[in-house]
């Protein structure tokens, strides 16, 4: 099992961006936080620009990456990389580090796109304890992270992760890039790429996408874990009981992190016994089993280190469902809290590494091919039985069955892919090689 190893005191720097753990358009309070990457200052260069990965912010793009256009030899892919002019590009300081400069400059888009992409991928190679390929490697090196405005949509592809934003909000412009839980979960979707890989066409389940989807928000999930700033307003809010905001869908009121909103979910995979349309809805059931199994790894912890008792802990499995769980469970859970709330911080942050890391050796033994989510389970009991001798297996598989996993089988699609459908995107769209 692997544990990112971010603070340790004889580790060598990292390159120094900052970032909005939250987006700046949903929370008007949201702050910077300081993050540091893998690359060591001075092997990031103008742009910013890296070994794994670049950014170019394009003057005088319009067409979207991944489109069919007109070539030479017949119609084919549009692929980075991307020859015309540039704005100009952020450079870092005389230290190596881009926290000089402030999110009203213009190039502090590309600095967020490109710090963003790469912390994420540094906690998660983190968890799996290796370097993750990208999936396009037989015909790029490296990422290029494109800024183009007119794109109303972040997608990530053959060699590249672009990044629009959205008008809907008046005149505002509201940049994707800005929006860090946006850019992981396209990152989350290249890892599953490189990790799984693509199904043969006639052998593409439903379930296979509704995964997808799982996956990349369980990735932008944890690594919005990694933000001090998160953890503690999760914890200030709600004094560590998660189960209660989970249950009574009262999260989004207390939780400004996008996937965590997702991710708190009462959805069953019964419901789409008769079929489904949408991967991403379809993806829900087995979210909300991911999430339910963290908080209840939570309490694991919690209970382990003394700042709960066995007695709040059966009290909170045998009222969770019921009426009563929010007065009775939420009094204890503040008084609990008062009492340590670093050991509550240090239990969040254990449960928040062991599922990462179970979660990186369960996807290593995953076939795209057929894939199911009772296959996900099983790769998850699998792992848990030789991390931990079988620690989890109840917890882990009694939040399937809570979603009907194993117990209930997806319909077929009810209609044809639409735009939003990786299925038939961009992003599971390959040149031929």
């Amino acid at each position: 099992m692997h544990y990112p190893d971010y603070g340790a005191e004889d580790e060598a720097p990292g390159t120094r961006f900052l970032l909005f753990p939250q987006s700046p358009f949903l929370d008007a309070s949201a702050e910077l936080e300081l993050v540091e990457i893998s690359a060591p200052p001075g092997t990031i260069g103008p742009g910013p620009s890296g070994p794994r990965m670049y950014t170019v912010d394009p003057v005088g793009k319009t067409t979207p990456y991944g489109a069919i256009v007109p070539g030479p030899n017949g119609p084919g892919m549009y692929l980075p990389p991307w020859n015309g002019f540039i704005n100009p590009p952020p450079v870092p300081d005389e230290h190596g580090n881009f926290i000089h400069i402030a999110p009203s400059d213009p190039e502090f888009e590309a600095a967020h796109l490109f710090g963003s992409a790469h912390f994420t991928m540094d906690v998660w190679e983190g968890y799996f304890g290796r370097p993750i390929p990208w999936h396009f490697d037989a015909t790029f090196d490296r990422l290029e992270l494109s800024l183009l405005p007119s794109l109303d949509n972040a997608h990530i592809g053959w060699g590249f992760l672009e990044t629009g934003g959205t008008h809907e909000h008046g005149d505002e412009y509201r940049p994707y890039s800005l929006n860090f839980d946006v850019v992981a979960h396209e990152i989350g979707h290249a890892i599953i790429y490189s990790i799984i890989g693509l199904p043969s066409d006639e052998n593409a389940s439903g379930e296979y996408y509704g995964f997808h989807e799982s996956a990349a928000d369980m990735v932008a999930l944890l690594a919005s874990l990694h933000f001090g700033s998160v953890v503690e307003a999760l914890l200030e809010n709600t004094s560590g009981n998660l189960y209660t905001f989970n249950r009574l869908n009262r999260f989004a009121e207390l939780a400004g992190n996008a996937q965590i909103r997702m991710a708190a979910n009462d959805k069953l995979l019964s419901q789409f016994a008769r079929g489904w349309t949408s991967e991403h809805d379809l993806s829900e059931p087995l979210t909300g089993a991911m999430f339910d199994i963290l908080i209840d790894v939570f309490h694991e912890r919690l209970l382990a280190r003394g700042l709960i008792t066995p007695e709040i802990e059966d009290l909170s499995d045998q009222l969770e469902g019921t009426p009563d769980y929010s007065d009775v469970m939420q009094a204890l859970f503040d008084e609990r809290y008062a009492r340590n709330p670093d050991g509550f911080r240090i239990a969040l942050l254990e449960a928040r590494d062991l599922m990462g890391s179970y979660l990186a050796e369960a996807w290593e033994m995953l076939e795209p091919d057929d894939l199911s989510y009772s296959h996900v389970e099983e790769a998850l009991l699998a792992v848990d039985r030789e991390i931990s001798g079988g620690a989890f297996q109840r917890i882990i598989a009694g939040n399937f069955r809570m979603r009907d996993i194993g117990l209930a089988q997806v319909g077929p699609r009810l209609a044809d892919p639409d735009g939003d459908s990786h299925a038939a995107s961009v992003r599971t769209r390959a040149p031929n090689l």
